[in-house]
Protein backbone atom coordinates (compact mmCIF):
# COMPACT_ATOMS: atom_id res chain seq x y z
CA UNK A 1 0.00 0.00 0.00
CA UNK A 2 0.90 3.69 -0.45
CA UNK A 3 0.76 6.34 1.84
CA UNK A 4 1.03 10.19 1.84
CA UNK A 5 2.46 12.66 4.35
CA UNK A 6 1.80 15.91 4.41
CA UNK A 7 5.07 16.51 6.52
CA UNK A 8 7.62 14.65 8.04
CA UNK A 9 6.66 13.14 11.21
CA UNK A 10 9.17 11.54 14.22
CA UNK A 11 12.16 9.35 12.60
CA UNK A 12 10.86 6.16 14.54
CA UNK A 13 6.96 6.63 13.11
CA UNK A 14 8.46 6.80 9.55
CA UNK A 15 10.72 3.75 10.23
CA UNK A 16 7.80 1.85 11.51
CA UNK A 17 5.34 2.77 8.48
CA UNK A 18 8.63 2.01 5.96
CA UNK A 19 8.13 -1.58 7.25
CA UNK A 20 4.60 -1.59 5.71
CA UNK A 21 3.88 0.33 2.90
CA UNK A 22 5.17 2.98 0.22
CA UNK A 23 5.96 6.01 1.84
CA UNK A 24 5.79 9.70 0.46
CA UNK A 25 6.75 12.48 2.42
CA UNK A 26 6.32 16.37 1.25
CA UNK A 27 9.13 18.07 2.42
CA UNK A 28 8.40 21.59 0.34
CA UNK A 29 5.87 24.71 1.61
CA UNK A 30 3.64 23.88 4.65
CA UNK A 31 0.63 23.49 4.21
CA UNK A 32 1.19 21.64 1.47
CA UNK A 33 -0.39 23.31 -1.59
CA UNK A 34 -3.74 22.17 -2.77
CA UNK A 35 -2.76 21.33 -5.98
CA UNK A 36 0.44 19.36 -5.39
CA UNK A 37 -2.02 17.64 -2.64
CA UNK A 38 -4.72 16.15 -5.17
CA UNK A 39 -1.92 15.45 -7.39
CA UNK A 40 -0.08 13.37 -4.65
CA UNK A 41 -3.12 11.62 -2.95
CA UNK A 42 -3.93 9.94 -6.34
CA UNK A 43 -3.58 6.16 -6.00
CA UNK A 44 -2.65 6.40 -2.37
CA UNK A 45 -4.28 3.91 0.35
CA UNK A 46 -3.45 6.85 3.23
CA UNK A 47 -2.64 9.88 4.43
CA UNK A 48 -1.82 11.14 7.36
CA UNK A 49 -2.14 15.32 7.77
CA UNK A 50 -2.02 18.00 10.10
CA UNK A 51 -4.64 20.17 11.41
CA UNK A 52 -3.89 23.12 9.17
CA UNK A 53 -4.60 20.84 5.77
CA UNK A 54 -7.06 21.71 3.97
CA UNK A 55 -8.92 18.02 3.54
CA UNK A 56 -11.93 19.33 1.61
CA UNK A 57 -14.03 17.51 -0.83
CA UNK A 58 -11.97 17.83 -4.05
CA UNK A 59 -8.96 16.53 -2.33
CA UNK A 60 -11.19 13.11 -1.10
CA UNK A 61 -12.38 12.80 -4.75
CA UNK A 62 -9.73 13.09 -6.18
CA UNK A 63 -7.79 9.88 -3.47
CA UNK A 64 -9.32 7.33 -6.18
CA UNK A 65 -7.85 4.51 -3.94
CA UNK A 66 -7.90 6.27 -0.35
CA UNK A 67 -9.07 4.10 2.74
CA UNK A 68 -7.92 5.75 5.34
CA UNK A 69 -7.07 9.49 6.64
CA UNK A 70 -5.38 10.20 9.92
CA UNK A 71 -5.00 13.48 11.47
CA UNK A 72 -1.92 14.10 13.61
CA UNK A 73 -4.50 16.62 16.01
CA UNK A 74 -7.24 16.32 18.62
CA UNK A 75 -9.47 18.69 16.31
CA UNK A 76 -11.09 17.78 13.13
CA UNK A 77 -12.80 20.61 11.29
CA UNK A 78 -9.85 20.91 8.57
CA UNK A 79 -11.58 17.47 7.38
CA UNK A 80 -14.69 16.80 5.07
CA UNK A 81 -15.78 14.20 7.79
CA UNK A 82 -19.10 13.68 5.72
CA UNK A 83 -17.78 13.27 2.55
CA UNK A 84 -15.14 11.18 3.82
CA UNK A 85 -17.70 8.71 5.47
CA UNK A 86 -19.83 8.61 1.99
CA UNK A 87 -16.61 7.37 0.27
CA UNK A 88 -15.74 4.90 2.87
CA UNK A 89 -12.62 6.36 4.14
CA UNK A 90 -12.21 5.80 7.85
CA UNK A 91 -11.04 9.35 9.74
CA UNK A 92 -9.00 8.72 13.14
CA UNK A 93 -7.53 11.31 15.22
CA UNK A 94 -5.42 12.06 18.21
CA UNK A 95 -7.33 13.25 21.66
CA UNK A 96 -6.72 12.32 24.95
CA UNK A 97 -2.95 12.23 25.07
CA UNK A 98 -2.57 15.96 24.17
CA UNK A 99 -4.93 16.89 27.27
CA UNK A 100 -2.39 17.79 29.94
CA UNK A 101 -0.03 19.33 28.15
CA UNK A 102 -2.92 22.38 26.71
CA UNK A 103 -4.35 22.22 30.11
CA UNK A 104 -1.04 23.23 31.46
CA UNK A 105 -0.44 25.60 28.72
CA UNK A 106 -3.84 27.30 30.11
CA UNK A 107 -2.56 27.28 33.53
CA UNK A 108 0.71 28.66 32.21
CA UNK A 109 -1.03 31.79 30.40
CA UNK A 110 -3.34 32.49 33.09
CA UNK A 111 -0.75 32.72 35.34
CA UNK A 112 1.26 35.11 32.93
CA UNK A 113 -1.31 37.56 32.38
CA UNK A 114 -2.75 37.56 36.40
CA UNK A 115 1.14 38.19 37.26
CA UNK A 116 2.76 39.97 34.03
CA UNK A 117 5.59 37.62 33.52
CA UNK A 118 6.08 38.27 29.93
CA UNK A 119 5.53 42.21 30.59
CA UNK A 120 8.35 41.89 33.38
CA UNK A 121 10.71 40.16 30.93
CA UNK A 122 10.35 42.81 28.18
CA UNK A 123 10.19 45.86 30.58
CA UNK A 124 13.78 44.63 31.31
CA UNK A 125 15.01 43.23 28.09
CA UNK A 126 14.12 47.61 26.70
CA UNK A 127 16.63 48.81 29.91
CA UNK A 128 13.30 50.29 31.20
CA UNK A 129 13.63 49.05 34.56
CA UNK A 130 15.63 51.90 35.98
CA UNK A 131 14.80 51.88 39.79
CA UNK A 132 13.47 48.93 42.02
CA UNK A 133 9.83 49.20 42.34
CA UNK A 134 8.03 50.23 44.95
CA UNK A 135 4.81 49.17 46.65
CA UNK A 136 2.39 50.51 43.96
CA UNK A 137 4.04 49.94 41.54
CA UNK A 138 3.91 46.92 38.02
CA UNK A 139 1.39 45.89 40.06
CA UNK A 140 -0.01 42.27 39.08
CA UNK A 141 -2.94 40.12 40.74
CA UNK A 142 -3.89 37.19 42.81
CA UNK A 143 -5.58 33.96 41.16
CA UNK A 144 -6.25 32.56 43.84
CA UNK A 145 -10.17 33.94 44.93
CA UNK A 146 -10.37 34.21 41.41
CA UNK A 147 -13.79 33.31 39.51
CA UNK A 148 -12.33 31.10 36.12
CA UNK A 149 -15.02 30.85 33.49
CA UNK A 150 -15.15 27.33 31.55
CA UNK A 151 -16.59 27.15 28.29
CA UNK A 152 -16.57 23.55 27.23
CA UNK A 153 -16.20 20.91 29.64
CA UNK A 154 -14.86 18.46 27.75
CA UNK A 155 -11.08 16.78 28.51
CA UNK A 156 -9.74 19.92 28.31
CA UNK A 157 -11.79 22.05 29.86
CA UNK A 158 -12.06 19.49 33.05
CA UNK A 159 -8.41 19.08 32.94
CA UNK A 160 -7.73 23.24 33.34
CA UNK A 161 -10.31 23.08 35.96
CA UNK A 162 -8.79 20.34 38.30
CA UNK A 163 -5.66 22.57 37.82
CA UNK A 164 -7.55 25.81 38.62
CA UNK A 165 -8.88 23.97 42.37
CA UNK A 166 -5.11 23.82 43.22
CA UNK A 167 -5.07 28.32 42.97
CA UNK A 168 -8.01 28.11 45.26
CA UNK A 169 -10.27 29.32 41.80
CA UNK A 170 -13.92 29.65 41.65
CA UNK A 171 -14.56 27.86 38.82
CA UNK A 172 -17.97 28.30 36.52
CA UNK A 173 -18.27 26.57 33.39
CA UNK A 174 -20.79 26.40 30.13
CA UNK A 175 -21.32 23.59 27.84
CA UNK A 176 -24.08 21.98 25.31
CA UNK A 177 -24.97 19.70 28.27
CA UNK A 178 -24.45 20.33 32.01
CA UNK A 179 -21.92 17.61 33.23
CA UNK A 180 -22.59 14.84 35.98
CA UNK A 181 -23.58 16.23 39.56
CA UNK A 182 -20.36 13.89 40.45
CA UNK A 183 -18.37 15.71 38.18
CA UNK A 184 -19.37 19.16 39.25
CA UNK A 185 -18.72 18.49 42.74
CA UNK A 186 -15.27 16.58 42.29
CA UNK A 187 -14.28 19.90 40.06
CA UNK A 188 -16.16 22.17 42.04
CA UNK A 189 -17.73 23.83 38.95
CA UNK A 190 -20.95 25.78 38.30
CA UNK A 191 -22.47 25.35 35.54
CA UNK A 192 -24.19 28.97 34.20
CA UNK A 193 -25.66 30.62 31.12
CA UNK A 194 -22.91 31.76 28.36
CA UNK A 195 -23.52 35.38 29.06
CA UNK A 196 -23.61 34.65 33.10
CA UNK A 197 -20.02 33.34 32.50
CA UNK A 198 -19.00 36.21 30.66
CA UNK A 199 -20.49 38.66 32.52
CA UNK A 200 -19.11 37.51 35.85
CA UNK A 201 -15.44 35.70 35.21
CA UNK A 202 -11.96 37.11 36.14
CA UNK A 203 -11.00 35.49 33.30
CA UNK A 204 -12.36 33.11 30.44
CA UNK A 205 -10.89 30.31 29.18
CA UNK A 206 -11.89 28.48 25.70
CA UNK A 207 -12.08 24.62 25.23
CA UNK A 208 -14.56 24.15 21.98
CA UNK A 209 -14.28 22.60 19.07
CA UNK A 210 -14.66 25.30 15.82
CA UNK A 211 -17.86 24.11 14.41
CA UNK A 212 -20.67 26.02 12.53
CA UNK A 213 -22.38 27.03 15.91
CA UNK A 214 -18.76 28.32 17.36
CA UNK A 215 -17.50 30.31 14.24
CA UNK A 216 -16.54 33.47 16.09
CA UNK A 217 -18.90 32.77 18.83
CA UNK A 218 -16.90 35.24 21.07
CA UNK A 219 -17.13 38.73 19.47
CA UNK A 220 -18.24 42.05 20.62
CA UNK A 221 -21.43 40.82 22.06
CA UNK A 222 -19.77 38.73 24.43
CA UNK A 223 -16.47 40.68 25.03
CA UNK A 224 -18.26 43.73 25.64
CA UNK A 225 -20.16 41.54 28.97
CA UNK A 226 -17.34 41.15 29.94
CA UNK A 227 -15.55 42.94 33.22
CA UNK A 228 -12.93 45.77 32.43
CA UNK A 229 -10.64 43.80 34.75
CA UNK A 230 -11.32 40.32 32.93
CA UNK A 231 -8.75 38.44 30.44
CA UNK A 232 -9.63 36.17 27.76
CA UNK A 233 -8.07 32.80 27.28
CA UNK A 234 -7.96 30.83 24.15
CA UNK A 235 -5.90 27.58 23.45
CA UNK A 236 -8.97 26.03 21.55
CA UNK A 237 -9.07 27.23 18.15
CA UNK A 238 -8.53 30.54 16.01
CA UNK A 239 -12.03 30.26 14.61
CA UNK A 240 -14.12 30.43 17.88
CA UNK A 241 -13.02 34.20 18.09
CA UNK A 242 -14.08 37.24 15.69
CA UNK A 243 -10.36 38.18 15.80
CA UNK A 244 -11.50 42.02 14.57
CA UNK A 245 -13.82 42.28 17.71
CA UNK A 246 -11.33 41.55 19.90
CA UNK A 247 -8.71 43.49 18.61
CA UNK A 248 -10.98 46.51 19.11
CA UNK A 249 -11.95 45.33 22.22
CA UNK A 250 -8.38 45.53 23.29
CA UNK A 251 -7.24 48.67 21.38
CA UNK A 252 -10.20 50.19 24.25
CA UNK A 253 -9.41 48.38 26.86
CA UNK A 254 -12.55 47.18 27.07
CA UNK A 255 -11.22 43.80 28.87
CA UNK A 256 -8.21 44.06 30.84
CA UNK A 257 -5.96 41.91 28.05
CA UNK A 258 -5.91 38.29 26.39
CA UNK A 259 -3.70 35.20 25.90
CA UNK A 260 -4.11 33.65 22.19
CA UNK A 261 -2.18 30.24 21.60
CA UNK A 262 -4.35 30.07 18.02
CA UNK A 263 -5.58 32.26 15.40
CA UNK A 264 -8.34 32.33 12.66
CA UNK A 265 -5.26 32.21 10.05
CA UNK A 266 -1.38 30.58 11.01
CA UNK A 267 1.13 31.24 11.17
CA UNK A 268 0.67 35.26 11.75
CA UNK A 269 3.10 37.80 11.28
CA UNK A 270 4.40 41.68 12.13
CA UNK A 271 1.23 42.57 9.91
CA UNK A 272 -1.26 41.34 12.22
CA UNK A 273 -2.44 44.22 14.51
CA UNK A 274 -2.43 41.59 17.83
CA UNK A 275 1.18 41.38 17.80
CA UNK A 276 1.22 45.64 17.88
CA UNK A 277 -1.27 45.45 21.17
CA UNK A 278 0.99 45.84 24.78
CA UNK A 279 -2.18 43.63 26.37
CA UNK A 280 -2.16 40.45 24.73
CA UNK A 281 0.13 37.45 24.78
CA UNK A 282 0.48 35.55 22.06
CA UNK A 283 2.45 31.79 21.60
CA UNK A 284 2.71 29.97 18.40
CA UNK A 285 0.09 27.43 18.42
CA UNK A 286 2.19 25.27 21.02
CA UNK A 287 -0.79 23.27 22.99
CA UNK A 288 0.22 20.21 22.62
CA UNK A 289 4.08 20.76 21.79
CA UNK A 290 5.85 18.99 24.49
CA UNK A 291 8.28 16.25 23.71
CA UNK A 292 6.17 13.50 25.43
CA UNK A 293 3.42 14.57 24.00
CA UNK A 294 4.30 14.85 20.34
CA UNK A 295 5.77 11.85 20.37
CA UNK A 296 2.61 9.57 21.47
CA UNK A 297 0.95 11.55 18.88
CA UNK A 298 2.66 10.50 16.42
CA UNK A 299 2.17 6.88 18.05
CA UNK A 300 -1.34 6.75 17.78
CA UNK A 301 -1.37 8.35 14.39
CA UNK A 302 0.68 5.72 12.80
CA UNK A 303 -0.85 3.13 14.70
CA UNK A 304 -4.61 4.37 13.93
CA UNK A 305 -3.46 4.41 10.40
CA UNK A 306 -2.22 0.65 10.46
CA UNK A 307 -5.82 -0.67 11.77
CA UNK A 308 -7.85 1.82 9.65
CA UNK A 309 -6.20 0.34 6.44
CA UNK A 310 -6.37 -3.60 8.33
CA UNK A 311 -9.69 -3.28 7.97
CA UNK A 312 -9.64 -2.93 11.72
CA UNK A 313 -11.43 -0.08 13.70
CA UNK A 314 -8.54 2.58 14.88
CA UNK A 315 -7.70 4.06 18.46
CA UNK A 316 -9.57 6.80 17.93
CA UNK A 317 -12.35 7.02 14.85
CA UNK A 318 -14.32 9.69 13.64
CA UNK A 319 -17.89 9.11 13.05
CA UNK A 320 -19.83 10.39 10.21
CA UNK A 321 -21.68 12.58 12.68
CA UNK A 322 -19.14 14.24 14.55
CA UNK A 323 -19.04 17.06 11.82
CA UNK A 324 -20.18 18.37 15.31
CA UNK A 325 -23.02 21.03 15.72
CA UNK A 326 -20.84 22.58 18.99
CA UNK A 327 -20.74 22.45 22.47
CA UNK A 328 -22.86 25.49 23.02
Amino acid sequence: MKILLTRRLHDFAIKELRKRYQVEIHSGRIPMPKKLLISKIREKDGLICYPYDKIDADVIEAGNKLRAISTFSVGYDHIDIKRASQRGIVVSYTPEVLTKATADLTMALMIDLFRRVTEGDRLIRKGKWKAILGPYEFLGSDLHGKTLGIVGMGRIGAAVAQRARSFEMNILYHNRKRVSAKMERSLNARYVSLDELFRTSDVVSLHVPHTPKTHEIVNSGLLRKMKKTAFLVNTARGKIINEKDLVLTLKRKIIAGAALDVFQTEPIGSSNPLTRLTNVLITPHIGSATAETRRKMAEIAVKNLELSLAGKRPIYQVKAESNRSGLL
